[in-house]
């Protein structure tokens, strides 16, 4: 192992930079891994552009990346279920305490969690990581670094139709075609949806969206929210029971209530701007709920089993890859809304996927 922990680092506002980091030692319950791939998402541009999400402020420098996999180098004392040479995804999102969201199993919503390239915490893009071992999964042999970075997004998919009530038989609309709408398209599916319809502005992802499986694709002009919700409801033969919102844009916040089946559900996925204007009575006479989420808890399992099973295939939603050397011109692809999922490979012994 050599000493180039080679880290991408956003240090304000438009400020983004390679460095070369200390290579940590792992406590007795965390691992050092050699990473392998990390994608990149929408939430590191966002931080690399603005310094900021909502009420998480970049206050100091920070290490971007949370949708990561890698080899496992060293293990702490207390870690017992993985050894040097096993191959892990990671979940980001590891709880502080044991406070009443761990207790209940909801613990992506404790207030004091620490989550990898959320400041102040530094998340994975870099060579050597240290993580705590038990949110480190081991990849079976048939499942690639690159489904195991594309675990963390396939997780948010996961965690919105589990909020949503996906079932056999159901019908969904996806709002939103980019990569959180495509994994919400896959486990949908997966899950026994029998039609899924999505809309987007992009004739090249809503392209992609039918090669992953989507039955109807519905590019977005300039319709009214009602409008599109009637174009759904024709596409289908019916109104959706379930919408799926990814973008966080208020006119399909607006669309979705619209076209949702009376009794039925809207997850809001995608985060926009704090307040928004959506027709709130429609969906209370209605009994359309509307259901909010945050992150995920609980998906790891389930999210290898449906890679190792074949249920599911993310592979085509890699569209670019570059070595961590050239994270820069990555990021500026990403910012570009070039492709679907940006890639790095952080192993320079390793480039596969």
């Amino acid at each position: 192992m050599d000493q180039d922990n080679l880290s991408v680092v956003v240090h304000s506002a438009g400020n983004l930079r390679l460095e070369n980091r200390p290579v940590p030692e792992p406590g007795p319950n965390e691992v050092l891994l050699r990473m392998h791939s990390v994608g990149i998402c929408g939430s590191d541009v966002h931080y690399w552009q603005h310094g900021r999400i909502g009420d998480f402020v970049l206050k100091k420098p920070m290490v971007l990346g949370h949708e990561a996999s890698g080899q496992v180098l060293k293990v702490g004392s207390a870690v017992e279920h993985l050894k040097p040479g096993d191959r892990v995804a990671i979940e980001p999102g590891v709880p502080r305490e044991i406070d009443e969201f761990c207790k209940n199993g909801r613990y992506n919503l404790s207030p004091t969690i620490f989550f990898c390239a959320t400041p102040p915490d530094d998340g994975n893009l870099c060579r050597y990581y240290v993580h705590n071992g038990n949110f480190c999964y081991k990849l079976p042999d048939n499942v690639t670094y690159e489904e195991g970075a594309l675990i963390e997004p396939l997780s948010v998919g996961i965690h919105a139709c589990r909020r949503a009530g996906v079932t056999l038989g159901s019908t969904v609309f996806v709002c939103g075609a980019g990569p959180i709408g495509l994994v919400s398209l896959l486990v949908a599916k997966a899950m026994g949806a029998s039609q899924v319809v999505i809309s987007d502005l992009s004739a090249d992802r809503l392209k992609k969206a039918k090669e992953l499986g989507a039955d109807f694709a519905v590019q977005v002009q300039r319709e009214a929210p009602q409008e599109l919700a009637q174009t759904v409801e024709g596409l289908l033969g019916c109104m959706p029971e379930i919408t799926i919102e990814c973008t966080g844009a208020e006119s399909c916040i607006q669309t979705g209530i619209y076209a949702t089946r009376s009794g039925g559900v809207v997850v809001l996925v995608g985060l926009g701007p704090e307040m928004v204007n959506v027709p709130l009575v429609n969906a209370a006479v209605r009994e359309v709920d509307i259901r909010g989420i945050f992150r995920y808890s609980n998906t790891w399992p389930m999210a290898i089993a449906m890679l190792a099973s074949k249920k599911v295939d993310v592979k085509p939603l890699v569209t670019h890859r570059f070595p961590l050397e050239q994270a820069l011109e990555a990021f500026e692809t990403t910012r570009k809304g070039l492709g679907v999922k940006v890639m790095l490979k952080c192993d320079k012994s390793d480039q596969n996927p």
